[in-house]
């Protein structure tokens, strides 16, 4: 049995995340904000911590911050949100973050990010993005790699301002889904949203891209906004 935090301004979220993990023995602590979420910490030494990104006083990432530089990330936090941007998820790994969950959070992906939270000390966490260490390029990103289901968060490298994270412990679909999103969003922000130019760096027809863009939920107004 652990102690876990979970923080999300969301009664309903609260209350569903509490059922579930209490349905499988966890100890559960609740806030519904950043102060209560200080407080929790404090007080009752969680084992993990299931932090959501968007809430309305502190939010979640600037909270992650909080703790990991005045030394008090001492259990894994995994991050929560409905609208959260890769890039937000990216900041939150090189804080510290040990996974991110998209809302709505399945059973299934919640009780499998749990027990890997779980399953790691502080101590054996993976080192932030941007800490020292070696970052796994995309060579190194193979199917035997995924297929021994690493624990360890690949950092493939997709320019000179962008990098993302994918936690290889994951069903192959999911995990293919994933990086075929961050692969797509990447192109349409170089090629300022033009699907032509795409369509010709990427090797897909035109309708085939845009139903496969359409599929994997991309934004297909993101390349034009930052253009």
């Amino acid at each position: 049995m652990a102690n876990i935090l979970v923080v999300d301004d969301e009664l309903g979220i609260r209350d569903l995340l509490s059922e579930i993990l209490n349905d499988e023995g966890h100890q559960i602590e609740l806030a519904e904000n950043a102060a209560q979420a200080r407080a929790a910490r404090q007080r009752a030494k969680p084992d993990l911590v299931l932090l959501d990104i968007w809430m309305p006083d502190t939010d979640g990432v600037t909270l992650l911050k909080e703790w990991s530089t005045t030394g008090l990330l001492t259990m894994p936090v995994i991050m929560m949100s409905g609208h959260a941007t890769i890039d937000t998820a990216v900041e939150a790994t090189k804080i510290g973050a040990m996974a991110f969950l998209e809302k709505p959070i399945t059973l299934q992906k919640l009780l499998k990010a749990v027990e890997q939270g779980l399953s790691k000390s502080i101590n054996r966490r993976p080192q932030p993005l941007g800490m020292p260490g070696t970052p796994v390029s995309p060579a190194d990103l193979t199917v035997e790699a995924a297929m021994t289901g690493s624990t360890l968060p690949v950092v493939v490298e997709m320019g000179p301002q962008a990098t993302q994270s994918f936690l290889l412990e994951k069903p192959l679909r999911d995990a293919r889904d994933e990086f075929e999103k961050a692969y797509f969003e990447f192109h349409l922000a170089k090629e300022g949203g033009s699907m032509t130019r795409v369509a010709e760096k990427t090797g897909l027809e035109r309708t085939h891209l845009y139903r496969k863009l359409k599929q994997l939920g991309v934004d297909l107004t993101r390349g034009k906004r930052g253009g």
